[in-house]
């Protein structure tokens, strides 16, 4: 058995969900931030089978779809109340995804 960590976009987190569940996944679902935008995202556990490993992720990958966003930056060593800021655009979505070895597995 393996155990997928799947982080999911907040914006994508029901497209994922809803094509895990259609193609026979169970997940949890935490809500997570990522550390770069805290941007809200939503880390997905999925318990399976070694050969289903690949299913997964292909599912989880066409569901997450990566884009830009334009965020503000702001000048370095100038206090933001004293600096104009930049429009910078940078990647965002998309899925990054770790998969693990389960040593045991229960549902109880």
């Amino acid at each position: 058995m393996k155990l997928i960590f799947a982080i999911v976009n907040g914006d994508d987190s029901q497209t994922v969900s809803k094509a895990l569940t259609k193609n026979g996944f169970y997940a949890t679902k935490l809500a997570s931030t990522g550390g770069f935008l805290s941007a809200g995202n939503t880390t997905f556990l999925i318990c399976t089978d070694n050969e289903r490993v690949d299913d997964a992720i292909r599912i989880i990958s066409s569901k997450s779809r990566r884009r830009t966003e334009h965020v503000r930056s702001f000048v370095a060593g100038l206090s933001p109340e004293f600096s104009d800021s930049i429009p910078v655009e940078v990647p965002v979505g998309g899925a990054t995804i770790f998969v693990t070895d389960v040593e045991r597995f229960e549902k109880v």
